[in-house]
């Protein structure tokens, strides 16, 4: 049971907040705080002060408007703080992350009368690499084997007028306290091309052993971490945390309360995390390029005792490799039938996909043998950055001064990270799946580089379940999960098995405040046109978009096909498609601002877009007064992951049309609906050319999964 005091403290502070910023209070928000302080304020423990219970898991799908992060801050700090645990924030986009850090956590911290501190945890590539820096700064580089090593490793050395004066600026700004070495705290813009030259990650990195250690950006803003409240990050950081055991990074699992918010991300970046892939024509290149560097490096540093040794053993074993990786290529080009399809944002990928996840033998003996000489190059790579670890410190024996051992560490980090990553895949691709468990999905991608074409050997866990229940939910302290979208078709049961909740996780709904009912319409017209025939019902979204769009200021439309949203621009009049902006033609951010721009200058404007513009696009007011969907977002039929988990389901006895492909596309087109109503204020309407949800028997039970707006259904 929830303590006296903290139950106090919490509806003080919300009071507070409430007083300070002159609001009144919401139903949801005030359900959201009280299921939170319920599961994550009465955990159990042992005398140590850990967990001895079952998991300490709550769900929450609270809908747009209902102030979550207001409601779990409010809730799990002062729980987090009575336990002696840390709280960690972990969102799935890099803008809900900034408006955390930048607005709601400072804003909470004023209003409150909470005490707390927080920071941001970000990834070493945010992070300036310092001895990066020097090595690009100094002179000499461009005539040695190394520099040559170092470019064929994508270090780029030469150093360009442009470039010499903005790291000169850096190390300027460095030397004099006036910036942290953190990318976006920098005063411009820096492109990715110049960045990446200048950061560095975890292969590459010396720790310790770099002379920049104690003014090095990325440890100093870690050991920041240490002493705050609140660590506020993404998912990814938290699951490369844990797939290094936790506590690498980030606090100990079994100390921390976490926070996933846009929580329904989690499970497909869980399964993203475990994925591995590589392509067999750029890996034998890559080969190539380090038998001949690394013979060069001998030829112009011949080294003594066991570091030479080493060294000398990688040209042979990468020129066998290289010819393994020859056949494959030759084995998978004659055994791919590459049929052409889209991902969900559009991309043309051609695949040949394994039924079931099963490879054949011929490929499993050649990936086998890849596997064997991949773990060999591993192994070497792994004794050699050990080894340059040893040198760094001065210890005889190598033939290596310890400048030369700091120079050449980030490049076989680099080499040792390929070859892992190759180990990996071969690992996934041969392993037999064990008979209980979900397989893993095995595919082929045919690859565009350059003038010729290339295969992506592919494989991927379906579900990433098990790997979250193990690594994240039995053992940390204590989760919150929560979205706007978490259930399909007004149930947990799908989220629970993507995530593997355990049964003893306790699900709740809040309600958003927005009036749906007497705020917008949802419109389904007859288009005289089936949703399955895209010839058809391409021409009749032509033919009816202007005359279902008119009057409304800003409109986005949203289609589940680049090909049907380029064939729908293409056919309408040329006027009319002044108006229209297409995802692709700009970046996101541009798009947008644009759109906005037209809005404001009292023009109409329309956006046409994917899968992405269906979710985290906020256009409030006259930005978005109508929302067309033209499909029920059904999954890509030929998504290798999906295909895979559909055979796995009804292999089991079950429906996977039913039990993955409608509740999925259910939560799709909630998220495309909350596009709509993004303040409550916001009036309009929302159009879905799509007659399936009145003429398919699975059709209610979508249309009764919406939000509750006004209905029109011719």
């Amino acid at each position: 049971m929830l303590s006296t005091e903290l139950k106090s403290q919490i509806q003080g502070a919300y009071t507070r907040f409430l007083e300070a910023k002159g609001l009144k209070p919401r139903y949801g928000q005030r359900l959201m705080i009280a299921e939170v302080a319920k599961m994550l304020g009465t955990i159990s423990t042992d005398d140590e002060g850990r967990r001895d219970g079952e998991p300490a898991i709550v769900a929450v799908e609270a809908g747009t408007g209902t102030g979550k992060t207001v409601a779990y801050s409010l809730a799990a700090i002062p729980a987090a703080k009575a336990a002696g645990k840390r709280l960690v924030i972990a969102t799935a986009t890099v803008a809900l992350q900034e408006q955390i850090v930048h607005k709601d956590l400072p804003d909470l911290m004023r209003n409150s009368g909470l005490n707390f501190s927080f920071a941001l945890a970000k990834g070493r590539g945010r992070y300036l690499c310092l001895s990066k820096l020097d090595l690009l700064l100094q002179e000499g580089h461009a005539q040695s084997a190394t520099a040559q090593l170092f470019e064929e490793e994508g270090f780029k050395l030469d150093v360009d007028e442009a470039s010499q004066k903005l790291f000169t600026q850096m190390i300027e700004k460095l030397a004099g306290n006036r910036w942290d070495g953190d990318r976006d705290s920098w005063p411009q813009e820096l492109a990715d091309t110049d960045w990446s030259r200048l950061t560095t990650d975890h292969s590459q990195c010396t720790g310790r052993h770099c002379p920049n250690f104690q003014q090095c950006s990325f440890y100093k803003a870690r050991e920041g971490m240490t002493k705050v409240d609140v660590i506020v990050t993404n998912h990814d950081m938290v699951l490369a945390d844990l797939a290094l055991g936790g506590g690498a990074v980030l606090p100990d699992p079994r100390e921390t309360i976490y926070v996933f918010d846009e929580g329904h991300h989690l499970p497909d970046k869980a399964i993203n995390h475990f994925a591995h892939f590589s392509r067999l024509r750029s890996t034998a290149d890559w080969l190539g390029q380090v038998e001949k560097n690394l013979a060069k490096l001998l030829a112009q540093h011949p080294l003594p005792g066991e570091l030479g040794r080493l060294i000398e053993g990688v040209p042979e074993l990468a020129r066998e490799l290289r010819s393994q990786q020859q056949f494959m290529f030759a084995a998978c080009e004659q055994l791919a039938d590459f049929k052409t399809g889209e991902d969900m944002e559009g991309r043309e990928r051609p695949r040949h996909r394994f039924v079931g996840g099963v490879v054949p033998e011929h490929l499993i003996e050649l990936g086998s043998e890849l596997k064997k000489g991949f773990a060999k190059l591993t192994d070497l790579f792994t004794r050699i950055a050990e080894l340059l670890k040893e040198s760094m410190d001065d210890e005889p024996g190598n033939g290596l001064s310890s400048a030369q051992a700091e120079e050449w560490y980030p490049l076989f980090g680099s080499l040792l990270s390929r070859a892992q990553g190759n180990w990996e895949l071969w690992t996934a691709f041969t392993v037999e799946d064990p008979e209980d468990s979900p397989p893993m999905a095995r595919w082929l991608t045919l690859a565009e580089t350059g003038a010729l074409y290339d295969i992506e050997v592919n494989a991927s866990p379906i579900l990433a379940a098990e790997t979250l229940r193990r690594n994240l939910w039995n053992v940390a302290h204590g989760a919150l999960i929560t979205s706007a979208t978490l259930t399909a078709l007004n149930s947990f049961e799908r989220f629970r098995m993507r995530a593997g909740l355990p049964r003893v996780a306790v699900t709740a709904v809040v309600p958003s405040p927005f009036a749906h009912a007497d705020a917008g319409i949802l419109h389904v017209p007859d288009l005289k046109a089936d949703p399955r025939d895209a010839t058809a019902h391409t021409a009749a979204i032509i033919r009816e978009l202007p005359r279902l769009v008119d009057g409304a200021h800003g409109t986005l439309v949203l289609f589940s096909s680049r090909k049907q949203m380029q064939d729908v621009f293409d056919g309408l009049e040329r006027d009319w498609r002044k108006r229209v902006l297409i995802q692709g033609n700009l970046s996101k951010q541009e798009t947008l601002n644009k759109h906005k721009a037209r809005v404001d200058d009292g023009e109409p404007s329309v956006l046409f877009g994917l899968a992405s513009f269906a979710e985290g696009v906020d256009l409030p007011g006259a930005y978005c007064e109508h929302v067309v969907i033209a499909k029920i977002p059904f999954a890509v039929p030929d998504d290798p992951v999906e295909a895979a988990l559909a055979e796995w389901i009804e292999a089991r006895g079950g429906n996977p049309f039913m039990e993955i492909t409608v509740p999925d596309a259910s939560l799709k087109l909630v998220q495309a609906c909350g596009r709509l109503l993004r303040t409550e204020q916001d009036r309009g309407t929302i159009t879905l050319l799509d007659r399936r949800v009145v003429t398919q028997r699975y059709g209610k039970a979508i249309l009764n999964a919406l939000p509750p707006f006004r209905r029109e259904i011719e």
